[in-house]
């Protein structure tokens, strides 16, 4: 079901519900498989930092499920049903699995079933062991036989759909394609960044071509570009699209400032070690950390996010050629000189560009008015600000923000206030025209 080749980033505007307290919900028998597959595929997910809630209590029969079962299931974004031999013969079993299949039915829940030790046509049909256990179930359950029936029909509900069948395969290769699948699945599901950003559809278009999907060395890509142009964003956007598909996967942002603090390399190379393992990391000096890096992460395909470097010395620090790591590895850097980038080799490099007219009229609409168009009596004023900021998306945003909720006469001072400013770059401009206020002028914003 899932795919392990670098594929490039996809534009997904979907975001699931923020009620959501867990990615995956774990159903398994436990006497079958708790100290053997479940138990691994639960350490997979969880180093890939994925949420999973697993019940594993033992439990009497006859006893009822609790309501905070319940609702862990209501409030996980998907459902993993390992069968096994015995899964049928837990009612506990078969209550949590018709819960699980209520929530498919009425939000969308996402049902993934895995076939461990037993064949998906006896589970759907219920034959071979699970025949068996149903007739202990009439048995037991005589005063309630559509209970009995109902466990059935979820059964071949959830059989049916799209899943994994690991009889005679390679338990660890298995685990690893699920592990993939779901954390693929939560990455264009859950973005990091789930506002809707304008314009990012087609930057990303672009950057498909320069991440591409060959599978060779370790690439570098640049993404340049002043000030306020959105390098951050987009590069966020990229890492939350594709980190998926690596190994291991790591955002550093800030190099720029940290990197200048006391002990920051070190602090850096700690971070960059640290989240890419998914274990704790001790570099004791800087250089000794290069030759970690090198040595811990030469034979791992790894995405990498350098943010804001601005001096080629950070990057022999962290990222200094693509043998330091595995192939089809990604380092992406962003920066504001190019001449950072081109000196350390980087050949695909992305610039950065303005908004047209407008995408930049409607993500200023979103933070001045709430909303993708201006207000009726703001119109031309708008237009007045958008053109001021040229394009900058941080421009565009910060001003939206200062004008929200104002009167159209403190629109226009603020505009004239602008405007008598000289030439200078725009958020310079904005650092004296709104954080540089004096409290008495702050009234005119």
């Amino acid at each position: 079901m899932a795919s392990t080749s670098v594929q490039g980033i996809t534009s997904s505007s979907s975001s699931p519900p923020p009620l959501y307290m867990h990615d995956v919900f774990l159903s398994f028998r436990g006497k079958d498989t708790r100290n053997n597959f479940t138990s691994h595929l639960c350490s997979n997910l969880a180093q890939r930092g994925i949420d999973v809630y697993v019940d594993d209590r033992e439990l009497e029969r006859g006893k009822t499920i609790e309501p905070a079962l319940w609702k862990a299931i209501e409030e996980s974004r998907f459902s993993v049903i390992i069968f096994s031999r015995d899964y049928a013969s837990s009612p506990w079993c078969l209550d949590e699995l018709v819960k699980i299949v209520q929530c498919m039915k009425e939000t969308g829940h996402t049902v993934l079933p895995v076939f461990y030790d037993v064949d998906p046509s006896e589970v759907a049909e219920q034959k071979g062991q699970y025949e068996k256990a149903f007739g202990e179930h009439e048995q037991n359950f005589k005063e309630n036989l559509e209970k009995v029936r109902n466990w059935k029909d979820c059964l071949s509900t959830v059989a049916n759909l799209s899943g994994w069948d690991v009889r005679d395969r390679n338990e660890s290769e298995s685990i690893k394609i699920i592990a993939e699948y779901i954390s693929y699945k939560l990455s264009v599901t859950l973005p990091t960044i789930s506002k809707k950003l304008v314009g990012i559809d087609s930057r990303l278009e672009v950057l498909n071509g320069y991440i591409g999907e060959e599978v060779g060395k370790a690439i570098f890509i640049g993404i340049c570009g002043m000030g306020g142009l959105g390098k951050t964003t987009v590069a966020r956007v990229v890492y939350d699209r594709i980190r998926w598909q690596f190994e291991g996967s790591c955002f550093l942002a800030n190099v720029r400032e940290v990197f200048a603090e006391k002990d920051g390399p070190r602090r850096l190379q700690e971070q960059l070690l640290s989240e890419i393992l998914m274990e704790r990391a001790s570099v004791w000096d800087s250089y000794r950390g290069i030759e970690m890096i090198k040595r811990r992460l030469r034979l791992k395909k790894i995405l990498l996010i350098l943010d804001d470097v601005d001096e080629k010395e950070q990057l022999e620090f962290l990222a200094e050629e693509p043998g330091w790591f595995g192939p089809g590895s990604r380092i992406i850097i962003t920066s504001r000189d190019k001449q950072v980038l081109t000196r350390n080799g980087v050949a695909r490099i992305y610039e950065a560009e303005k908004l047209n007219d407008d995408d930049a009229l409607t993500l200023f609409s979103q933070k001045a008015f709430k909303n993708d168009q201006p207000a009726e009596d703001f119109v031309e004023l708008s237009k007045q600000v958008v053109g001021y900021a040229t394009g900058l998306p941080l421009a565009l945003e910060v001003m939206g923000t200062f004008m929200h909720g104002r009167s159209i006469l403190e629109w226009g001072s603020a505009i004239n206030r602008l405007n008598d400013i000289p030439d200078r770059e725009i958020i310079d401009v904005l650092r004296i025209s709104f954080d540089g206020l004096h409290e008495s002028d702050k009234k005119i914003f």
